[in-house]
């Protein structure tokens, strides 16, 4: 499955609890993606949380697109990856 970055920007910041009701956004944020063939995978957050750079596989752009519009999720970029490992070369 491709893999994809999302970059995010989010003026107020990104507000998400670390608390039960933070691990429930997460989790319907998991279960909306999954219907629409999307695995999020992990995210990095800016020091200022107003950038998130998150880490996808889905099966192309507008599947991620159409995931960040059912949770309400802002999107700056879309880029197509594939993992570069420096231990690759030992």
């Amino acid at each position: 499955m491709p893999r994809y970055i999302v970059e995010r920007t989010f003026a107020d910041g990104l507000g998400i609890p670390l608390t039960d009701a933070g691990v429930q956004v997460c989790l319907g944020v998991v279960d909306r993606n999954a219907d629409v063939g999307v695995t999020w995978l992990f995210s990095f957050v800016s020091e200022d949380k107003q950038k998130t750079f998150c880490v996808y596989d889905g099966p192309n752009p507008e599947a991620i697109r159409q995931a960040a519009r059912r949770n309400g999720l802002p999107v700056d970029r879309i880029t197509r990856v594939t993992v570069l490992d420096p231990y690759f070369y030992r």
